[in-house]
């Protein structure tokens, strides 16, 4: 059974950073990809960044592109997303997923097959 156990979370002023990692269990995933997605109160969820696991291509929605990076680690099966120059507009859960295919389907959160429990990202003005 695949696990997902996001952490990293926290509160933070604007313009600070913080790193959020996954660490991925139960399974191999040398050919999957590894995503971020967040829900803000009363929205739905976002796409945020994704890595093709054993590519290493990268994808980011414009909101955030040049101020968060995603990375992994194959040998540790953790993925990274480091964010900087934070805004109040980024707070949300922010949730880790496992697509069990290829990259192409990278931005919509119904090819995902795995799920992390999410971890919260405030940040104050």
């Amino acid at each position: 059974q695949v696990q997902l156990v996001e952490s990293g979370g926290g509160l933070v002023q604007a313009g600070g950073s913080l790193r959020l990692s996954c660490a991925a269990s139960g399974r191999t995933f040398s050919s999957s990809t590894m995503g971020w997605f967040r829900q803000a109160p009363g929205k739905g969820r976002d796409f945020v960044a994704a890595v093709g696991w054993r590519n290493g291509n990268t994808d980011y929605a414009d909101s955030v592109k040049g101020r968060f990076t995603i990375s992994r680690d194959n040998a540790k099966n953790t993925v990274y997303l480091e964010m900087n120059n934070l805004k109040p507009e980024d707070t949300a859960v922010y949730y880790c997923a496992v697509l069990v295919g290829g990259f192409s389907s990278r931005r919509s959160g119904g090819a995902y097959d795995y799920w992390g429990q999410g971890t919260q990202v405030t940040v104050s003005s």
